[in-house]
């Protein structure tokens, strides 16, 4: 990317952020070090990928970069005001927008196709009851051994341990960098029972995931 563009998508987030700072959450995107470490367990044979929040397309490149077929990423994206830019900047992958909380019903693919998702999702900004929605969504369409990578500003994983049991998910933290801003770390999210592979297990009703909010609120988690 030249530095114009950089320049470019900067002015672009930062005024995003001061819109809407609750839903973009940082002032600047990701920096190309952090871009570097979520995408570096993914292959171009984990192909089609899911990327919920592209924002800029910064980790949207870097999966390119690892060799992933631009036509084999689905990029979710809530903001309108990303949505023309990557289209213009990756023609050929599948760009919805739509909220990622309602992954679950949106039956964007058949089966479990998904070998890894990746996530710039400002999840420490959202309540416990629409991580769990992204997360069930997620994983909803997950092939046996695929993650999401999440990163994050904060100390722990965002994903919080009571929603991770009730999904039966595990966090691994797999790097994080300082040369970012602010600096971030990288959660591997993964299914801890490779038996459990319905997509069924992850399509839950609104009351079990008002049922994992609550609990996940009362624990602080």
């Amino acid at each position: 990317m030249t530095a114009k563009a950089a320049c470019s998508d900067f002015l672009h987030f930062f005024r995003s952020w001061i819109s809407n700072p609750l839903r973009v959450a940082a002032i600047a995107p990701s920096g190309d070090s952090l871009a570097r470490i979520m995408t570096s367990e993914i292959a171009a044979l984990d192909g089609p990928i899911i990327e919920l929040g592209p924002g800029t397309g910064v980790f949207t490149r870097a999966l390119l970069a690892r060799g992933v077929s631009e036509a084999d990423l689905t990029l979710i994206e809530y903001g309108p005001e990303f949505i023309n830019s990557l289209q213009a900047r990756f023609p050929t992958a599948r760009v919805l927008q739509m909220d990622a909380a309602h992954l679950s019903h949106a039956d964007i693919f058949e089966g479990e196709p998904v070998g890894a998702g990746v996530s710039g999702l400002p999840l420490l900004s959202m309540s416990p009851r629409k991580i769990t929605s992204i997360m069930a969504g997620a994983f909803a369409y997950m092939r046996p051994g695929g993650a999401v990578y999440q990163f994050t500003y904060g100390p722990r994983c965002p994903v919080s341990r009571p929603i991770l049991d009730r999904l039966g998910l595990k966090a691994v933290r797999i790097g994080g960098t300082v040369r970012n801003l602010p600096p971030a770390s990288v959660y591997r999210i993964s299914r801890r029972k490779p038996l459990e592979l319905s997509s069924e297990r992850y399509r839950q009703s609104d009351t079990e995931i008002d049922d994992v909010a609550a609990f996940s609120n009362e624990t602080g988690g």
